[in-house]
């Protein structure tokens, strides 16, 4: 009977979305206060920035906390795109930042203090630009230089939500697979085969990631990545371009991320 119901549930609900439900429920307390943390931020560092720093067609938002060296290989990496006119917003989460390349169009800044949710990281970045587009790049991950480009040219034809394949590698440079999948709300709802470092999304008041706290003790799955797309593909017409455009790195040390070590080699 059990497992009845609960194969039940993943063919008509998914078993992600339940995960995601409880999460609401039980973190419902805390998400006014992370609210306002984050508008907080917001307000204090949009004083210490002009407006004319964070225009652009495309917002490059990077999360980061104490990966000096794989920072500034991913703003490299944004760098080198052949699609030019773009903003970096780095946002520090609270660990310090490094010398970043000397470009008029990077912008870092940290936060007052750790606060351990990239949703919150993210949506700083996010508020802190003026843009048409907004794309996404963790800290350890890169991308290849023609990541927007192919992004924008779907992007300009109509769509609101777009991303790419990504090659998973170990930090020794082993290719472990790559993921690509077409988007269909039927199946994410079991497999959340969407990358944060894949997304370029049409800018509207709606993207903003999740606030609850995802960390590392696995306890609060889904990912902040999934909830995103999900939500947002409600109202939002999502493309898949079935094209490597990003190195992932499966990374034991990863702050938000829990890989275990035998996928780490």
């Amino acid at each position: 009977m059990i497992n009845w119901l609960k194969d039940s549930i993943r063919r008509r609900i998914g078993f992600i979305p339940v995960l995601e439900w409880r999460n609401k429920i039980l973190m419902a307390p805390a998400l006014p206060g992370t609210i306002r943390s984050e508008a907080r931020e917001v307000e204090r560092l949009s004083r210490l920035l002009s407006d004319t720093r964070t225009k652009a067609k495309v917002a490059c938002v990077v999360p980061t906390y104490r990966r000096p060296e794989r920072v500034v290989d991913a703003v490299q990496s944004i760098l080198r795109q052949t699609f030019q006119d773009f903003v970096i917003i780095v946002v520090d989460d609270g660990g310090g930042l490094p010398d970043l390349p000397d470009d008029p169009r990077v912008v870092a800044v940290s936060l007052s203090q750790n606060v351990g949710i990239a949703g919150i990281v993210r949506n700083v970045g996010i508020r802190l630009s003026q843009s048409e587009y907004i794309a996404f790049l963790d800290d350890d991950n890169t991308w290849l230089p023609q990541h927007l480009a192919l992004c924008l040219e779907t992007l300009e034809a109509g769509h609101d939500l777009v991303y790419t394949a990504i090659a998973r590698r170990t930090p020794s440079g082993r290719k472990l697979d790559v993921i690509s999948a077409p988007f269909d709300r039927r199946t994410i709802i079991n497999d959340p085969y969407v990358d944060t470092s894949a997304i370029v999304v049409r800018r509207s008041d709606k993207v903003l990631f999740s606030r609850l706290p995802r960390g590392r003790s696995g306890q609060t799955l889904p990912g902040e990545d999934w909830e995103f797309v999900y939500r947002l593909s409600r109202g939002a017409r999502v493309k898949h371009i079935p094209i490597v455009t990003v190195d992932y790195l499966v990374n034991p040390q990863s702050f938000y991320t829990p890989w275990g070590s035998d996928r780490a080699e």
